[in-house]
């Protein structure tokens, strides 16, 4: 049991943090506020550093990991692009990634209860995951 959710939530870990990641890409380009930019850049950073510490905990269990929902990311590359389509702020960017993030933190949030017989380990990179996200809509809020 503690196996399988371990494994589980990582492979959550996993497709959360190429959610992440991806919707950064997505916004990077047309943000024009540098201070702005440096703080989506290194949230980035953080995400692809833990992600390699789930790779390699995936590794150790012989899981490939987990890609995002395919109707999940499609949903967010057309409520990114309509939105830029319409307004093309900084304020439309972070406005759509604090909704990312709040989705990201109550997603994980759900995954850590629900995978209760998780190791440690894992646990505590979800919560280290979840705070990265929760920091993020936080540093964001003054291009609101």
């Amino acid at each position: 049991m503690i196996e399988q959710d371990t494994i589980k939530l990582l492979r959550e870990c996993d497709a959360g943090i190429k959610m992440g990641v991806g919707s950064i890409d997505d916004v990077l380009d047309y943000v024009r506020n540098d201070t702005f930019k440096k703080l989506l850049t290194e949230c980035k950073s953080q995400h692809e550093k833990l992600k390699e510490e789930i790779q390699k905990l995936l590794d150790e269990h012989h899981d490939d990991g987990k890609d995002p929902n395919p109707m999940a990311k499609g949903m967010s590359w057309m409520k990114t692009n309509v939105k830029l389509g319409w307004n093309e702020s900084d304020k439309t960017i972070a406005d759509l990634i604090t909704d990312g993030c709040n989705m990201g933190v109550k997603s994980l949030n759900r995954y850590l209860n629900q995978y209760k017989a998780a190791d440690e380990v894992s646990k505590d990179i979800t919560k280290r995951l979840i705070n990265i996200e929760e920091k993020l809509a936080v540093d964001i809020r003054s291009y609101l």
